[in-house]
């Protein structure tokens, strides 16, 4: 069954949404400047309440590695999601201090590092993260990853299926397309996506 994280969550009732529906992940964003920004204190209130089976992650954005281990203390997450150009040094930091990792890279950078080997989680998104856009299935295609990875970029309930169906990731993320306005996630439509995700 699909792995399915909902990323760039804020509120108490996302977050008992992600959890009811059956998410296998639920994302925080300390990325600043982005329309879904937490500060890591109040994630931790969040994280909190989420039950241990559940993957929590920090997801960031080339900032200090120091700080970046401070805010995954603090909020108390499992997972931090590197979603800029950090270098392999930290990522090894984090898994040295106990986290688990993920790389996001966006489709263009994949085609290019299609050969290098990765050490972390592989997560594959749009040229511009969080904008709600899909890229061209048959860049995929060509050149499909030979390692389990997650699909990010424009998914929503009415498009996650086929591209599971077609594309074959483990794992799915959603941000925008479970959102009512923007940054503001909407309970109806995560239920609604986990559900069309691991249908």
């Amino acid at each position: 069954m699909t792995w399915v994280k909902i990323c760039g969550l804020r509120s108490p009732d996302a977050v008992d949404a992600a959890v009811e529906a059956g998410a296998d992940a639920i994302g925080f964003v300390f990325a600043e400047g982005s329309p879904r920004f937490i500060d890591p204190a109040a994630a931790a209130s969040l994280v909190a309440g989420i039950p241990s089976g559940i993957e929590t992650v920090a997801v960031v954005r080339n900032q200090p590695i120091d700080s970046v281990l401070d805010w995954a203390r603090i909020s108390g997450v499992t997972t931090v999601q590197l979603h800029g150009d950090e270098p392999a040094s930290d990522a090894e930091r984090l898994r040295a201090a106990g986290f688990a990792t993920i790389r996001a890279i966006s489709i263009d950078d994949y085609r290019k590092r299609a050969d290098e080997p990765l050490r972390e989680r592989l997560l594959i998104d749009a040229v511009e993260p969080g904008a709600g856009l899909r890229f061209d299935d048959s860049l995929l295609l060509d050149a499909p990853p030979t390692i389990p990875w997650i699909l990010a970029g424009g998914l929503d309930p009415d498009t996650v299926a086929e591209a599971v169906r077609v594309l074959k990731p483990a794992g799915v993320d959603v941000s925008s397309g479970v959102e009512s306005s923007r940054g503001v996630k909407s309970p109806q439509l995560i239920r609604a996506f986990v559900r069309a995700a691991k249908g």
